[in-house]
């Protein structure tokens, strides 16, 4: 697996996300990598994420799910174009 996150290769003007900006010291720092053709990322939710014991907030599933989808599109995208993912994708 890559060592170097997709995350923190965009510019600092683009790196405030609550959910993987590297400059956001609030957020959830998530980190995206290559590991051969697929992309992986690791979080581990605190107590403070439970919606009830036991369960994560939904929420944050889906800003995870959000920010290692954009990433691994920045990724996909730089590969292609033999760059680092600095570009930002988001959704809809």
């Amino acid at each position: 697996m890559s060592t170097a996150a997709f995350q923190d290769a965009y510019p600092d003007e683009l790196s405030h996300c609550y959910g993987c900006g590297r400059l956001n010291p609030d957020g959830l720092q998530l980190k995206s990598y290559w590991d051969g053709e697929e992309t992986v990322a690791r979080f581990r939710p605190r107590d403070s994420h439970m919606a009830i014991p036991g369960y994560v907030y939904g929420g944050l599933l889906a800003s995870l799910i959000d920010c290692h989808g954009t990433g691994s599109a920045a990724a996909a995208a730089g590969r292609a174009r033999h760059e680092k993912a600095h570009i930002r994708f988001v959704t809809a």
